[in-house]
């Protein structure tokens, strides 16, 4: 059997401007929903908690970027410091789907 999934169309959970319009309930389209929310953060790059709820801010409508970013964090895209004053985007190691795959890198 080859690995053939499908993929989740998140299209209906955005708007004209690819803003989140809300947050699916089935993993199987969260997951998909949240990866592309990740996708708006660069790389080895460290974020101040204000700079990442400006982005979450930035790509969605519904007003809570609070549970976005707690999503965010809760599903392994963005990994923090304990005090949470530093967010980063953890490392996918392989092209897994969901949250397998992804590890945390930060000194």
């Amino acid at each position: 059997m080859g690995s053939s999934k499908k993929k989740a169309n998140i299209s209906v959970f955005l708007d004209d401007d690819g803003k989140i319009t809300r947050i699916p309930v089935p993993n199987r389209t969260r997951v998909p929903v949240l990866r592309y929310l990740a996708g708006k953060f660069e790389e080895d790059r460290t974020y101040s908690e204000k700079e990442v709820n400006l982005i979450i801010d930035a790509w969605h409508s519904f007003g809570d970027y609070f549970i976005l970013r707690r999503l965010l964090v809760d599903y392994r895209f963005l990994a923090r410091t304990v005090d949470g004053s530093k967010y980063w985007l953890v490392k996918k190691d392989d092209d897994a789907e969901g949250i397998a795959g992804w590890t945390e890198k930060r000194s």
